[in-house]
Parts: C-alpha cells; sequence; structure tokens
C-alpha cells in the first residue's frame, strides 16, 4: 500500500485502526511518502502524511507500501488484527474460490491495512490494490468498492495458486512482483520488498488464522 494524494490519517485504538480521508497533503511522483506517528491521550496512536506542529515527540515512518517496506519497524507479530472488517464479504468469496478467508485477510492487512480508498503511485486502488487492467481482466468495474475489489483480489489469488499449485509463499510472491518474476527466478524474486511482503503474509496469515 501506497499512501498517496488525499492519503489518509488513522488512529489506532484497541478495536483496530479508525480511518479519515481528510488528509489532502500532495506526494509527487518520484518521492517515497512519509508518515508521522505520534501518541495522544487514551492511549491512542495517530498515524498521518502531515508533518504535526502541536507536538514534538513524534516518530517519522518512511514507506510505499504498508507490508512491503525492508526497514519497517512494525512488529509483525504484534500488529493489531482487523477481525470485524467486511467478514461475510470476506468468507463468501473465500468459499466460492475455496481459499482460506484468514489468507484474504492477511493479504487485505498487507495490501491496504483494510483501507478501502487505499490508491498507490502506481494506481493500484482499494482493498487488494488491484491494478486497473488487472481489476478490469477480473471483470471488476470498481475497484474502490470493497465487495467488488475482494471479489477480484481473491479471484486473481485463486489463479496465482491454482497457477503454482497451492504453494501460498509462491502465489503471494506473485501476487506483489507478478507471476512472471516467480516463473523467471523459478521461486520467490530476490526483491527485498517481495521477499519481507511474503514474510510479513505468512505472519498475518497464521495469526488470522489462530484469531479465528
Amino acid at each position: 500500500m501506497t499512501f498517496s494524494a488525499g492519503s489518509i490519517q488513522r488512529v489506532e485504538n484497541e478495536q483496530g485502526v479508525i480511518e479519515f480521508t481528510n488528509v489532502t497533503n500532495k506526494k509527487s511522483s518520484g518521492q517515497q511518502t512519509i508518515i508521522y506517528k505520534y501518541p495522544t491521550s487514551g492511549e491512542l496512536t495517530v498515524f498521518t502524511d502531515q508533518k504535526p506542529t502541536h507536538i514534538s515527540n513524534y516518530e517519522v515512518l518512511k514507506f510505499d507500501c504498508f507490508a512491503c517496506n525492508p526497514d519497517s519497524t512494525i512488529d509483525w507479530n504484534r500488529v493489531k488484527l482487523n477481525l470485524t472488517s467486511y467478514v461475510d464479504t470476506i468468507k463468501q468469496v473465500a468459499k466460492q474460490n475455496n481459499i482460506d478467508p484468514a489468507l484474504v485477510r492477511a493479504l487485505i492487512h498487507a495490501e491496504s491495512a483494510f483501507n478501502a480508498k487505499a490508491v498507490s503511485r502506481a494506481g493500484a486502488q482499494g482493498l487488494m490494490q488491484l491494478m486497473p487492467t488487472t481489476a478490469k481482466e477480473l471483470g471488476v468495474s470498481n475497484a474502490l468498492n470493497p465487495k467488488e475489489n475482494i471479489r477480484g483480489g481473491v479471484k486473481y489469488l485463486a489463479q496465482l495458486l491454482q497457477q503454482f499449485r497451492g504453494d501460498i509463499q509462491l502465489a503471494t510472491a506473485a501476487y506483489n512482483a507478478g507471476p512472471n518474476a516467480v516463473k523467471k527466478y523459478n521461486g520467490i524474486p530476490p526483491y527485498k520488498e517481495t521477499k519481507v511482503y511474503v514474510e510479513r503474509v505468512g505472519i498475518l496469515h497464521q495469526r488470522y488464522q489462530n484469531a479465528s
């Protein structure tokens, strides 16, 4: 996931992530996104792309993808899970495609952190970050519609799992880097981003399985 023009400000609490779309700071296509993190009262944490002017004890986080930044300081074994968003849709679509719903939830978490309005600088859209051409091929007319996005993303994931004979690591690597890259290297491509992405999706998948 990439925070881009009109990206989000989000607040984490015990129930998960509450997101707002009122942040309007624009990033040029050549810049890395900068996210500022700072605590508030009531044990809340704010993440925003607007530099805080009212507080000095903030952290600067730089990343272009929620789960594929090699330098991420997020503890993926402890990051809050989202067990409530889009439950019915995920269960239904996962069943239709014979995929573990925990894997779908892990992929959504890794791709967009459950931000249905996420749009990357490369143009990937929605919960499962579908590129426009891929979305069109999957029959998705509006990738920012959560149900359509999940249907398209899970359909694509099912195709990748079939292509790579059920190997989840290879399928998730292909979801990140493209199936041609996986075939070229006959395994997980030697890209730092893809390697950490596959690892983190695996961690989230196991955690969502255990939680369910």
